[in-house]
């Protein structure tokens, strides 16, 4: 086991002097004034400082995860095994292929050679943590465009500081896929939101649709996951276009921007199959279908436009379904089947003993957000004031909703509905229904929380910030003057920024003066130990967590490895895990030979698991899959059985004739066992 041991050592509005260029210069009391030169010149002035201060804490964010990786691990003073060891399950994996590439003797030759001036692992990790300063900018500019003063974007910033253990886990994971892909996404979700802004120029709006489609190419490049991040995203899309709150044309370009990008993907991984039977393809196409097919949504009164809208989203789905279906057909894919069966088992459409997805249900990062979170985020204020202005916005979207769909013109609403139009600008209405779905999903789903918890500082931030919302709140208490809106959307968010650097500047103080270090004696010895008497041929099989360590620090061949998305490696890998459950010797030996293995390795971690509860320990799983009855205390299902055998992995350490005919144990620690497999003839 590793340890970590101390080091000994919509609609115009007003809009602030502090905004993008092509906003309007406006003066304290919110009349527009002409653009003369005094305003031009504080515009640039207002512009540089805060691009500066975004740049700075984007940088600044960087150097602080960086800093934590390195005193937490001692990552300077380590072995390389160590190092190599640091990079847990599939992070492993994923580095072993970029050490893979540096090692290859025409990219030492070629552009890739840096090891004169930095060791290749420090270029790969100083790369990532480089990523994160991509992110914070992001989510600073994203701020900054809704609200309109870039104080918004300071303020999201430093609440994506301040809340680290819930917006990211770099530091931690490093070449996790999603530390790759999660800084394009918020750089597409900027774009998205400045594409959304009226009166753009047709040269602005076709840069923005490019970088919109680089970001969402590069974050469908990088993470598994995009296919259904991005089938949110387009569920955002279809909803606000149906209740006519985005202009329908960008709407089209970006469903167009999301399949070209995932086609352009499938065809540099090699034609993945998995994403042509994505459902955000089916359902993208099954959207651009029905828009031809049926015309005029958006005409009519109330009642007419409700049965259209209806008819309109059962056509979509049910399009969208049969598309699919026949594409997974057509290509006989199966690659995602496992998630399925996870979704359905999750959400209580009925118990499922498969294997795949019991793996998924059993671990913490795929349960249900804990309720601790919300304390954490509300330490820092940031959860009561995401609360207050979602409620607001989501009033607003109700009260425009009702207006677009029944076309309403009596006076006595339309004062009403111009303040909420006012809020509810289409970049600030797709922000809200993206925090709203992908809250959901965060809230079902533990390891997404860092999507929305870092969109809801922007979301908090904005709202905090906005000339819109105060002056729709003053209105509504009969306050409202244009200096006081100002007043109030400067000094709350300033008091705000005070307050966090107060409570937390001395802990974060604290946190980087904390040194430890990485201490795993076990896998060191092990790693040592294959590189140092097995030959470079020798097949390994073992956990897939522990296997992509084994790639990484000594290059031997694999039976399976973390790489869960193929159907054929994980019914390889509930194979090879047969180890650890109730199987004969011979049927072990049978499974282990057939993929080639010459050695297995043995965890007393997973063979005596009790970091799980009964029914989700790794053997438990096995055993319900092979219709066997579980250990221990408690109940089973009644069609059950008790296995002819003993468990394996317990079994053969007794070294039992049975046994030792087919497995000689040449390799022993507190961890970890290896054995050698006889070859017979």
């Amino acid at each position: 086991m590793t340890t970590i041991r101390q080091r000994r050592v919509g609609k115009g509005t007003e809009v602030p002097e502090d905004q993008p260029p092509e906003e309007k210069n406006v003066k304290p009391d919110g009349k527009i004034v002409s653009d003369h030169t005094g305003g031009k010149l504080w515009n640039i002035l207002s512009i540089t400082v805060g691009g500066i201060l975004a740049i700075s804490l984007g940088l600044l964010t960087s150097v602080y995860v960086a800093t934590l990786h390195e005193n937490d691990l001692w990552f300077s003073n380590i072995k390389e095994v160590e190092r190599e060891i640091s990079f847990r399950t599939e992070c492993g994996l994923y580095y072993s292929y970029y050490k893979q590439m540096i090692q290859a003797a025409s990219i030492q030759q070629g552009i890739v050679n840096c090891k004169q001036y930095l060791e290749p692992v420090y270029f790969y990790i100083y790369t990532l943590f480089g990523l994160q300063a991509v992110y914070v900018i992001a989510l600073y500019v994203t701020s900054w465009l809704l609200s309109g003063t870039w104080l918004s974007g300071l303020l999201a910033a430093c609440w994506y500081i301040t809340n680290r253990v819930d917006t990211t886990r770099v530091e931690f994971t490093i070449p996790l896929r999603e530390n790759w892909a999660l800084p394009f996404f918020a750089v597409q979700i900027a774009a998205i939101t400045y594409l959304f802004r009226t009166h753009l120029q047709p040269v602005q709006e076709r840069l923005t649709l490019m970088a919109v489609f680089i970001a969402t190419f590069l974050f469908s490049l990088t993470w598994q996951f995009n296919q259904f991040m991005m089938l949110i995203q387009a569920l955002a899309l279809f909803i606000l276009d149906c209740f006519d709150m985005l202009p329908t044309a960008k709407v089209t370009w970006l469903y167009i921007i999301q399949i070209s990008g995932l086609l352009l993907v499938c065809v540099l991984q090699f034609f993945n199959s998995m994403i042509l039977g994505s459902l955000l393809i089916s359902f993208n196409a099954s959207v651009l279908i029905a828009r031809t097919i049926q015309k005029n949504l958006k005409k009519g009164g109330l009642l007419n436009r409700l049965g259209k809208l209806i008819i309109h989203v059962l056509f979509v789905l049910c399009l969208t379904l049969i598309i699919n279906k026949f594409i997974k057909k057509i290509l006989n894919l199966e690659s995602d089947e496992h998630i399925f069966k996870f979704l359905k088992a999750k959400f209580g459409f009925g118990a499922t003993r498969d294997f795949d997805a019991n793996l998924y249900l059993c671990e913490e990062a795929f349960g249900l957000l804990p309720l601790n979170t919300f304390s954490r985020l509300s330490d820092t204020l940031l959860f009561y004031i995401y609360i207050f202005v979602l409620f607001l916005m989501t009033v607003a979207a109700i009260i425009v909703a009702f207006r677009n769909l029944s076309g309403s013109n009596r006076v006595q609403f339309m004062e009403k509905m111009e303040e909420c139009t006012i809020i509810l600008k289409p970049d600030a209405a797709y922000n809200l229904i993206h925090t709203v779905l992908f809250g959901c999903l965060a809230l079902s789903t533990m390891r997404m929380k860092y999507l929305w918890i870092s969109h809801m500082c922007v979301f908090a931030s904005f709202g905090l910030c906005s000339t819109e919302v105060w002056k729709l709140i003053l209105k509504c208490i009969h306050l409202y003057t244009s200096q006081r809106t100002h007043v109030i959307k400067y000094s709350i968010p300033i008091i705000t920024l005070l307050f966090i650097s107060y409570k937390f500047w001395p802990g974060i103080m604290d946190e980087l003066s904390e040194l430890r270090e990485f201490y795993d004696p076990d896998t060191v010895e092990l790693m040592n130990w294959i590189k140092s008497n097995t030959p470079n041929t020798a097949v390994f099989a073992g956990s897939m967590q522990l296997l992509a360590g084994v790639k990484l620090c000594t290059g031997r061949t694999l039976t399976n490895h973390p790489h869960y998305e193929d159907k054929n490696l994980r019914e390889r890998t509930k194979q090879v895990y047969q180890m650890y459950a109730k199987r004969s010797p011979e049927d072990v030996y049978r499974i282990l030979r057939s993929f080639g293995t010459d050695y297995v390795i043995l965890e007393d971690s997973i063979c005596y698991e009790r970091r799980h509860s009964r029914g989700c320990r790794l053997r438990d799983l096995l055993d319900i899959a092979n219709g066997h009855i579980m250990d221990g205390l408690g109940e089973n299902e009644p069609d059950l059985k008790p296995s002819l055998y003993p468990r394996f992995c317990e079994e053969i350490k007794k070294n039992l004739p049975s046994y030792t005919i087919h497995f000689t144990r040449v390799f022993q620690n507190k961890t970890f066992h290896v054995y050698k497999l006889a070859k017979h003839k």
